[in-house]
């Protein structure tokens, strides 16, 4: 019985105008109170669509045509108002900072429990539990304009959780946090598993999931491809028979997963062919795992005792850092440090609290890739402002991209990874000296997570100067020829990728966790390129047309 269930849809198609397919075609999903289930699928699938058709902004807000049925705790959702459906249904949204209406923290809270009329005696213990259960009661009493895009995330969070509502909707929870806020969304989602159901979109499963690897998921998983359902079942079972699969259509995969998808053996990196395959890939031959193809050429853009601060408020001091044209760095540290404001500062876009910026004009990729479109198609917004043969470097940039199927698509209607694809092939397409990603994988799918540090060196190899900040330390080392780590109010750290991710001093102070991949390579193998080697060879294995058969 419908009434029943916490969520189901049955057999929902949604299309949106100027895109020739639908975005879901045929959609079944029933989710049971108290139940978890992780939505799994490439950049595109329809998973995000799948969360809006449940809140009901598919189909009363976004101009959608939905056909099938969609009901929420036994209600039609074509038959009410979103904000009605909203009283049973707690949403984290992919941008977290989209749903924020109030000028501070305490307020954001407030407001639902206040829409949902709750007593007010309980309001102010129920916003300090919430923000507690996500590691982020020190924000309490900021203002929402002053958060991070991590601290955001943490807020966004809470306030999915502190109406207590039947359906929690999480869409990429984990994506702009680090090791120590997604450890709080592990906990809160434990925490939660006696009552709300839970739809979950991620990722980032091996940060999520913890040490306690595939138990630590959903135990159920659905896996979505071009709007269609292609799994439901088991997470281990799913992941077990589709792995292969899911790796080939570019998916991220946990580790113990994407080992198996590799060499067919379970067990992960307790697995002997596991472990073999990884020594002989770091043994191989290949200079795109040795580093840069050349040494780094002048500098392109200076900081010079650079101070950092947001609306007054001080977050970095004494920055000293040279830009090398031909040079990747990564810029890598907790929420909150200032890494976005860094950014923003090397661009010319803040003003430096001291000290100065020098060099060539940066152009920057922002965190939320909406912030930087000004067009109506995608075409056009990588044509913004191009001069020389525009259409010859339109075409390129959509087809580097994969992003010329839609041309002709309104920028803000597309997925989060489109839009963030997008943002960076708009950017690339002007050859500025500099190039600034602030967090340029964000919700990407593997494949476009490859095709993102792909771009990155050969944006470097043609003489630019890339910086970019992230949490995924698997890609930084990947891509990478130099971090700079933020902590304690400015730079701990500046040097080569490896030896400054080894140093467990660096790390405790800036708060970074190894992946299980990256450290077991960097305790089992001898020097620093044999890491890279076997990363690189590892992605190469998500185009080939049998994963495989990994280059050794």
């Amino acid at each position: 019985m419908a009434e029943d269930l916490a969520v189901d849809l049955a057999g929902v198609c949604v299309h949106v105008p100027r895109r020739p397919g639908p975005v879901l075609d045929g959609v079944d999903l029933r989710v049971r109170p108290g139940e978890h289930v992780l939505l799994l699928g490439a950049s595109g699938s329809g998973k995000s669509t799948v969360l809006q058709c449940v809140t009901g902004v598919v189909p009363h807000t976004v101009a959608a045509q939905l056909t099938g049925e969609v009901r929420v705790c036994g209600t039609r959702t074509t038959d009410v108002a979103a904000v009605e459906l909203s009283r049973h249904v707690g949403v984290l949204a992919q941008d977290p900072t989209s749903s924020v209406c109030l000028p501070d923290v305490e307020q954001e809270l407030a407001l639902p429990l206040e829409n949902h009329a709750a007593d007010p005696e309980t309001i102010g213990p129920r916003i300090a539990a919430a923000l507690a259960q996500v590691g982020a009661a020190h924000l309490r009493t900021r203002a929402t304009g002053e958060l991070s895009g991590g601290e955001a995330q943490r807020v966004g969070l809470a306030a999915a959780l502190v109406t207590d509502s039947d359906v929690l909707l999480l869409d990429e929870p984990t994506s702009m946090l680090d090791p120590a806020g997604v450890a709080d969304v592990r906990g809160a989602l434990a925490a939660a598993a006696s009552r709300p159901a839970v739809v979950l979109v991620e990722h980032r499963l091996d940060d999520l999931a913890g040490a306690a690897g595939l138990a630590g998921l959903p135990a159920r998983t659905v896996v979505l491809g071009s709007g269609r359902v292609l799994a439901d079942g088991r997470t281990d079972d799913v992941l077990g028979t589709h792995a292969t699969t899911l790796l080939r259509a570019g998916c991220w995969l946990p580790l113990e997963s994407e080992l198996r998808a590799l060499t067919g053996a379970a067990g992960g990196l307790s697995s002997a062919p596991a472990t073999d395959l990884l020594h002989r890939l770091a043994e191989g031959e290949g200079g795109a795992g040795d580093g840069p193809s050349h040494e780094p050429g002048p500098v392109a853009l200076r900081a010079r005792s650079l101070a950092v601060a947001r609306r007054s408020r001080p977050l970095l001091s004494g920055v000293d850092l040279e830009l090398r044209a031909g040079e990747v760095t990564a810029v890598l540290g907790p929420n909150g440090v200032g890494k976005t404001s860094l950014l923003l500062t090397l661009a010319g876009l803040l003003r430096p609290a001291a000290g100065s910026v020098e060099g060539e004009r940066a152009g920057m990729v922002f965190q939320n890739a909406e912030h930087q479109f000004v067009a109506h198609t995608v075409a056009e917004e990588v044509a913004h402002a191009l001069v020389g043969p525009v259409a010859e470097t339109v075409a390129r940039q959509l087809r580097a991209h994969r992003l010329d199927h839609l041309a002709e698509q309104n920028p803000f209607r597309l997925s989060g990874g489109e839009k963030r694809r997008l943002s960076l092939a708009a950017m690339l397409a002007h050859g500025r000296p500099v190039l600034l990603a602030d967090e340029p994988t964000l919700g990407l799918d593997r494949r476009d997570t490859i095709a993102t540090a792909a771009a990155f060196r050969s944006a470097a190899a043609q003489g630019c100067a890339v910086v970019l900040s992230s949490h995924d330390l698997r890609t930084v080392a990947t891509v990478a020829d130099r971090v700079v780590v933020l902590a304690e109010g400015g730079v701990v750290a500046d040097g080569p990728t490896v030896p400054v991710l080894r140093d467990p001093d660096v790390r405790r102070r800036a708060g970074l966790t190894l992946p299980p991949l990256l450290a077991w390579l960097l305790e089992h193998l001898d020097g620093d390129a044999a890491a890279r080697r076997v990363l690189r060879a590892l992605d190469t294995a998500v185009d080939q047309p049998e994963p495989a058969e990994v280059p050794v």
